[in-house]
């Protein structure tokens, strides 16, 4: 093996290649199951491979995201840390871009981020993961008391109060 090929040495742009292949293979098909969750769960034990991977089956036009497999949600759970605070933040920022892109006049933006918006909270739901529900939990006391864990990353994209608002109102509906 390589070391190109080592999950730590993945590049966020080999990871969305490998997500658009592994994403035509399943429609067409062509991909047992097993092999499936096998590289899905190779892709998110990194960082860069979780996040290429999210970036792609997310926004994916086709429906494949909206009703995730077994093998998906399997490989997901392989790696809790990464994706419970992938996922979370995905909730977070598609709610709040969702609101950008209707306030730009872009109702296809719009569209699109609700689509992951909704596809994210499927996800967190299925994948039963206590990271996840501790993850949204401090990403809620971050928006609605300031201050916490997340609070950096709130002001780094400098959500205003209506965003701010979306991203609870997401983030209550997927807190047990």
């Amino acid at each position: 093996m390589t070391q190109t090929n080592t999950p730590n040495a993945l590049t966020f742009e080999a990871a969305i290649a490998q997500t658009q292949s592994l994403i035509t293979q399943m429609e067409a098909g062509s991909l047992a199951e097993a092999d499936l969750q096998a590289a899905l769960a190779g892709l998110v034990s990194s960082e860069n491979g979780a996040r290429g991977f999210f970036v792609t089956y997310l926004t994916d036009e086709r429906t494949l995201a909206d009703h995730p497999t077994a093998a998906v949600v399997q490989a997901l759970q392989t790696s809790p840390e990464i994706v419970s605070e992938l996922l979370v933040k995905n909730l977070a920022m598609s709610s709040a871009m969702a609101i950008a892109h209707r306030r730009n006049g872009d109702a296809d933006m719009a569209q699109g981020s609700d689509r992951v918006k909704r596809r994210t909270a499927h996800l967190i739901h299925l994948l039963q993961l206590p990271q996840l529900q501790e993850k949204a939990s401090q990403l809620l006391h971050s928006v609605t008391c300031g201050g916490g864990v997340y609070q950096t990353f709130l002001d780094r994209w400098g959500y205003d109060d209506e965003q701010r608002k979306a991203i609870q109102a997401a983030i209550a509906q997927v807190i047990q």
